[in-house]
């Protein structure tokens, strides 16, 4: 993570201090995201990765969207939002969505002041990342080698090093089996809240219900569809 944000930001001072994937972000009055990536760097700042090989996936609302979560987590209770650090949404996305021929599109807000457009510098950063883009410059080589089933073909020896433990390690396919695996059980998961979510709402089942009706729940998913059910009353 800290090779790809270090050439997509084009900054070499990028030194990560946390890496979470398949990260949630709860939120109790509308819908919540998971976010593929979540990073943070030493200077606080926090990056949302999304890997995205659908244009489905891109459009600029989810980006807006995921934008806005990750801002409402950073602040703790009683923090001024003056002091909330920088955030960058960035999608790495398989096809050229935005159609441009360009490596990225960096996405800024402006303030309008007659004929000028001045940043707004709100801190808050949205990347999109061409996945076809295949320039002689470190982005053509950071996505050659997120297309590349060779290790010995990548450009990069981080990624090589990793796709070579995933691929021929013996532990490394075992845990990629393992993360598969917890990554399917997770989906699944993920349909049965919507369908007890969506059942609540209909109110065609009671909170007290659903861990008969689905006892796949566990007892923090109850309490979680019940929190939202209270916030909607």
């Amino acid at each position: 993570m800290e090779l790809i944000l270090r050439i997509v930001l084009g900054r070499k001072d990028i030194t990560i201090k946390s890496v979470r994937t398949q990260k949630p972000l709860k939120n109790l009055q509308g819908r919540s995201a998971v976010l593929d990536v979540h990073a943070v760097d030493s200077t606080k700042k926090e990056f949302d990765v999304e890997i995205q090989r659908q244009d489905a996936g891109t459009g600029a609302k989810r980006a807006r969207h995921n934008s806005s979560l990750l801002d409402a987590h950073i602040l703790k209770p009683g923090e001024d939002t003056e002091d909330i650090p920088d955030s960058y949404v960035i999608f790495i996305t398989e096809n050229d969505v935005m159609k441009g021929n360009q490596s990225i599109y960096p996405v800024e807000r402006y303030v309008t002041i007659g004929e000028d457009k001045v940043l707004f510098g709100d801190g808050s950063h949205i990347i999109y990342v061409n996945g076809k883009y295949r320039g002689d410059n470190e982005i053509g080589r950071l996505m050659h080698d997120f297309s590349c089933t060779n290790p010995d073909d990548m450009n990069y020896d981080v990624l090589a090093g990793k796709a070579r433990y995933f691929k021929q390690d013996e532990k490394g396919v075992a845990a990629m089996c393992k993360m598969m695996e917890d990554m399917r059980n997770e989906a699944a998961k993920k349909t049965t809240k919507d369908n007890a979510r969506r059942l609540l709402k209909l109110g065609k089942i009671k909170i007290d219900e659903l861990s008969e009706c689905f006892p796949s729940l566990s007892d923090s998913d109850v309490k979680e569809l019940e929190a939202e059910v209270m916030q909607l009353a």
